[in-house]
């Protein structure tokens, strides 16, 4: 067949570097660009591509998907996965982990409709375990679940305890560096090593393996391929985009209490008569949530794009 009767294909981005992609066809592994300037695609996104030569390719056409979860700072939005189902956020008894990252996180996936799951990992280093447990009780409380685990010290029991959450969903992984993600990834994805160093052979981005964000699928299973995304550590986890609406909706604990203000268009930040405030002030809402949505209504306030 002449290169001059394009190859139509749908493929899955399993990786992204830049503006640079990498999709999987059918087992087949294509370096992808976009027309033009685009970079609105996502690792997870099922694309529509045209062949251009035997492991090229240009992405036509993103399919619709079913979820998309991106940060977002003042000047531009980053996305991270799209079509993904559950979010594992990674913490550890050390180094100590941002309580600002997990609920931006967890408002970010109840923003995006995608379930959120807490790892605490590092269990063995028992003398930090109790406040860390403490820490990771405040999410509890709110309805996601806590795993603990020891990735390096009970491999075993880390792999059957996470392994079955993982069956039939696509997930990604977040957490800062130093919390044990990799060491995560690794158990449960044997070959990860190896696929990220072909992956980066493909972007061609030399050594540069932590930058990017890629896709692992799981088993091979016949219809629901489970796959893992694995997400670069980052230290930041901007909401600008969310509307006060949306943020409202997205602390989970605020939720008995939305209507039962006194004035319909409360912000709950200072109202007389506000059902959200008097929940802090009885201790039923933690204090350190309701700063952040503070925090989070000031920031939506400043976006320029």
């Amino acid at each position: 067949m002449s290169m001059s009767e394009p190859t139509s294909l749908t493929g899955t981005i399993i990786a992204a570097h830049g503006r640079h992609y990498l999709a999987d066809a059918n087992g087949e592994k294509l370096q992808c660009v976009t027309r033009g300037k685009k970079t609105n695609v996502a690792v997870g996104d099922v694309v529509h591509l045209v062949k251009t030569s035997n492991d090229q390719a240009v992405i036509e056409q993103i399919a619709e998907r079913t979820t998309l979860l991106y940060r977002s700072d003042q000047y531009k939005s980053k996305l991270l996965a799209a079509n993904i189902s559950r979010l594992f956020i990674v913490v550890a008894t050390e180094p100590g982990f941002a309580d600002d990252l997990v609920s931006r996180a967890l408002v970010a996936c109840e923003a995006a409709g995608i379930e959120a799951h807490i790892i605490l990992n590092k269990t063995d280093v028992t003398e930090l375990l109790p406040r860390a447990r403490e820490r990771a009780a405040v999410y509890g409380a709110l309805g996601y679940p806590v795993h603990e685990v020891s990735a390096t010290a009970q491999p075993e029991q880390t792999v059957a305890l996470l392994r079955p959450l993982l069956d039939a969903h696509r997930s990604i992984f977040i957490g800062q560096s130093g919390m044990g993600k990799s060491s995560l990834i690794n158990l449960l994805v044997p070959d990860a090593d190896i696929a990220v160093r072909e992956i980066s052979a493909a972007l061609d981005t030399g050594k540069h393996t932590t930058t990017f964000t890629r896709l692992y699928w799981l088993d091979e299973a016949a219809d629901h391929r489970a796959s893992i995304i694995d997400s670069p550590g980052f230290q930041e986890f901007g909401l600008y985009h969310l509307t006060e609406g949306m943020l409202e909706r997205a602390f989970v604990e605020f939720k008995p209490y939305l209507g039962g203000c006194k004035y319909y268009n409360c912000r709950h930040l200072a109202e007389p008569q506000c059902a959200v405030l008097d929940a802090v002030a009885e201790g039923k809402i933690a204090r350190m949530r309701h700063q952040l949505y503070g925090q989070l209504l000031h920031e939506s306030a400043q976006t320029l794009y």
